[in-house]
């Protein structure tokens, strides 16, 4: 059963006349927030498995077919380039769109086969020049990343990929926080004020009570639902289901989970949850705000990976519904551009045709790249 069928939970007073207290309201406005968040994290559950197929699929085989298709006009250049009615300008002009493409190529679909074809119109050996491109990238990664940490970085870290980069700076964090909790321990040694013992003392009684609440829950829904004292196997089986939701509901201290299971087997009505003592209810708002954070924390996480894949700000705004759309974007772009370029192999296998394109082709300032934001290796 999907948390979407359970019953919502909140404080009602529609009928009374006394007005909801504060720790009322901001029960009320966990659990909306709550519900809003599962919801999008749901979203992005069902959504993320239809990217992928789509990715390692329709757009996989698109872009390998649209690399295909850049090779076999960039071969057609190359063979262009011996053709004796192609003068200084328009040999210069070849030159450049062979090497603007096969590094692309090379870069983007691994066609490795086309780096002797990318040396023999460039200045530079590939490798040499990316070998060098890397040091250069390393050395401001490097100055970068020591300005922020505001120390020095040892040389032999890797700064050839994201993934080695990454694992390297999470080694540098696991180490400062060990120290930070070395050093927390070692001023949690010495002598402690009384006003420092009181304050962890009513932490430590807080943190209790609001286990205790939950484990309250837990309880009565084990007793009831319990499938071992059922004799009816129709009813030991829907106890069993539902024995699974209030176990995986309790080891996510989903507190909301467990108040609509009780809601839904009747083992609380509304009247119950309108009247919960004040105190208690502080605990449970401290453990929704708990489980809020995590759960924000938790789609945060998941849509900066994807924020990091289309090139976005952290800040910028995402949704499952925009990733998905971006994808059907760029497999049209893809469609179109092999259409395109099949087009140009047919056309440019005329000569007089190609080199009457080459006169008005002006040679853009910046290198073109593949305007396509998924990468397939990222799935």
């Amino acid at each position: 059963m999907s948390s979407s069928k359970l019953k919502t939970v909140s404080i009602q007073h529609t009928a009374a006349p006394k007005k909801p207290s504060k720790a009322q309201k901001q029960f009320n406005t966990l659990t909306q927030k709550i519900d809003a968040q599962k919801k999008r994290l749901l979203q992005w559950q069902e959504t993320i498995p239809l990217i992928q197929q789509k990715a390692a699929g329709e757009y996989r085989t698109l872009s390998e077919e649209y690399g295909t298709q850049r090779a076999a006009l960039v071969n057609l250049f190359d063979r262009s380039y011996a053709d004796k009615r192609f003068k200084k300008t328009d040999k210069s002009k070849l030159e450049h769109l062979i090497v603007s493409i096969t590094a692309g190529l090379i870069e983007d679909h691994g066609m490795d086969d086309l780096k002797p074809l990318y040396n023999k119109y460039s200045d530079y050996d590939f490798d040499a020049d990316r070998e060098e491109n890397d040091a250069e990238m390393a050395a401001m990664m490097k100055s970068m990343l020591e300005e922020a940490l505001g120390e020095e970085l040892d040389d032999d870290l890797d700064f050839s990929s994201f993934e080695n980069l990454q694992a390297g700076m999470d080694e540098i964090l696991r180490e400062r926080e060990a120290k930070a909790e070395a050093a927390e321990a070692r001023r949690s040694q010495r002598k402690k004020t009384a006003k420092q013992l009181e304050k962890e003392a009513k932490q430590q009684e807080e943190e209790q009570n609001i286990s205790k609440s939950i484990r309250e829950v837990y309880r009565k829904l084990s007793m009831a639902l319990h499938p071992d004292r059922e004799q009816d196997d129709n009813e030991r089986e829907r106890k069993t289901e539902l024995m699974k939701q209030v176990n995986a509901a309790y080891e996510k201290k989903d507190l909301l989970r467990l108040l609509g299971l009780q809601l839904e087997i009747e083992q609380v009505d509304q009247a119950h949850l309108n009247n919960i003592a004040e105190d208690r209810l502080k605990h449970f708002n401290k453990l929704l705000k708990e489980q809020l954070e995590e759960l924000q924390q938790e789609i945060a996480d998941l849509e900066y990976q994807y924020k990091l894949l289309l090139q976005l700000p952290p800040f910028m705004p995402l949704s499952p519904k925009e990733l998905m759309s971006t994808l059907d974007r760029d497999i049209r772009n893809l469609r179109g551009d092999i259409a395109g370029i099949k087009q140009d192999l047919k056309t440019f296998a005329d000569p007089a045709n190609l080199k009457a394109w080459l006169k008005h082709y002006k040679i853009p300032k910046h290198l073109p790249q593949d305007d396509f934001f998924f990468g397939v290796d990222e799935f």
